[in-house]
């Protein structure tokens, strides 16, 4: 099948050039929730201590097509250190990318894919640890530009147009 690309409207002989990135779609990969002292952790009404990890991934299958995967840890435990759930959940989703620059790549691979994912991930997760008899996980907004800021310093690179260290500091 071949898709013609839309006629630009100021200019009808013009072709309008391909977005920089299309979601092509998304899908949770993995899902684990372990909660190893039910019935007890849901009768025991406690204040847990929360850890919560979020990492970015993603794979090439193509020159233009990749994989970015959000990766979601999130495990509660009492304040005896008894564990009161852990869950893990892998939420991905297919990208393809328009004619951008190679420095552009990484932030739309990194930032732009996992802003678009972020809001179904987290209902994901407060589904499950609702449905599992905890009160819903709400996670808080994740600065994505801090988190690849994060990943390129520990690789020893520098954000576009930036030198290390510079720039807002923020954490996941």
């Amino acid at each position: 099948m071949t898709i013609t690309p839309p006629t630009n409207p100021t200019n009808p002989g013009q072709t309008q050039p391909a977005p920089p990135l299309i979601l092509h779609g998304q899908y949770i990969k993995d899902l684990s929730f372990e909660n190893p002292r039910a019935p007890q952790s849901l009768i025991e009404q406690t204040q847990p201590q929360l850890s919560l990890n979020v990492q970015v991934t993603h794979r090439q299958f193509d020159p233009k097509t990749y994989e970015v995967a959000l990766t979601i840890e999130a495990n509660a435990k009492t304040p005896k250190d008894e564990p009161l759930f852990m869950l893990e959940l892998i939420y991905a989703g297919t990208v393809s990318l328009g004619e951008v620059p190679q420095e552009a790549v990484g932030p739309l691979l990194l930032i732009e894919t996992p802003r678009l994912l972020f809001p179904f991930a987290r209902a994901v997760v407060a589904n499950a640890t609702r449905e599992a008899g905890f009160p819903p996980l709400n996670i808080a907004p994740v600065d994505f530009v801090a988190l690849y800021r994060q990943q390129l310093e520990a690789q020893g690179q520098a954000m576009p147009g930036m030198t290390p260290g510079t720039g807002p500091v923020g954490h996941a």
